[in-house]
């Protein structure tokens, strides 16, 4: 009987986890993450997200950080690398739209985020100008 209801049963699956972290640097930006691969693909968001979908924001590659840093809220030191305060603007789950490896290939990454502020369609699309780590980050229309 167990095995029967088992065959019927599917594992529940991890949604890989998103935050955004508004950092009071040197400048004001808002950091986004996306887990893959066991760390948080980053980007440095100068004006922050937006749910508008005419509004295409800057978005800097920076690093991969460690998946406990999207837990982070405080004060990174004085002489620090990003010293400043970071809070947690927002959090939650998000749905590849496109495999996440090639579209960081390519330069273009459609996902659902699924936070407390941020819900709904988003891409990722690097500029084919700069220095390759230069992305927009643009809602999409839902």
């Amino acid at each position: 009987m167990w095995k029967q209801f088992a065959l019927f049963c599917k594992p529940l699956t991890h949604m890989p986890r998103f935050v955004i972290q508004e950092h009071h640097a040197t400048r004001l930006h808002w950091d986004f993450r996306l887990e893959h691969d066991g760390v948080l693909k980053s980007w440095a968001v100068p004006k922050g997200p937006s749910m508008n979908p005419t509004d295409k924001r800057l978005a800097i590659q920076v690093e991969d950080h460690s998946l406990e840093y999207g837990s982070f809220e405080g004060t990174i030191p004085f002489g620090d690398y990003g010293a400043g305060e970071v809070i947690i603007w927002d959090r939650g789950e998000y749905e590849p739209m496109t495999d996440m490896t090639a579209g960081l290939e390519s330069g273009i990454i459609t996902f659902r985020l699924h936070g407390s502020k941020l819900n709904g369609l988003f891409s990722l699309v690097r500029l084919k100008k700069g220095t390759g780590n230069e992305w927009l980050l643009i809602k999409g229309k839902d």
